[in-house]
């Protein structure tokens, strides 16, 4: 069975280790030991993290001589982003209702403070 973009996306992202690593990958390109150095953990327990990021599409490795560098791919990043907008949304419309009936409650109380 295909699974789709977006949940290989938040299944990457379902671990904190993996969201840890692309949070230093947001800063700028790392090697495998560097992105170890914060862990407790091999580097072949690490290696592992990263190829699920790498499947996801989340990070890309480069070659350059003996190191290979890892750098964010933020694009399905954009997937995740959108299917929460529409959640976002439904929130702030709830969050605004609840003010109206707050300010509404507030107005017909003798005894609110102004």
């Amino acid at each position: 069975m295909a699974t789709d973009r977006l949940s290989t996306t938040l299944a990457a992202l379902a671990d904190p280790t993996r969201r840890g690593l692309l949070a230093r990958l947001a800063l700028g390109e790392a090697s495998v030991t560097e992105l170890a150095e914060p862990y407790d953990m091999s580097l072949a327990a690490v290696s592992k993290h990263l190829k699920v990021l790498e499947r996801a599409g989340l990070i890309a490795r480069g070659r350059q001589a003996q190191w290979r560098p890892c750098r964010l791919d933020a694009g399905p990043l954009r997937d995740v982003a959108d299917w929460l907008e529409h959640y976002r949304r439904f929130w702030e419309a709830r969050l605004d209702r609840l003010d109206d009936y707050l300010a509404h409650l507030q107005k017909s109380d003798p005894h609110a403070e102004n």
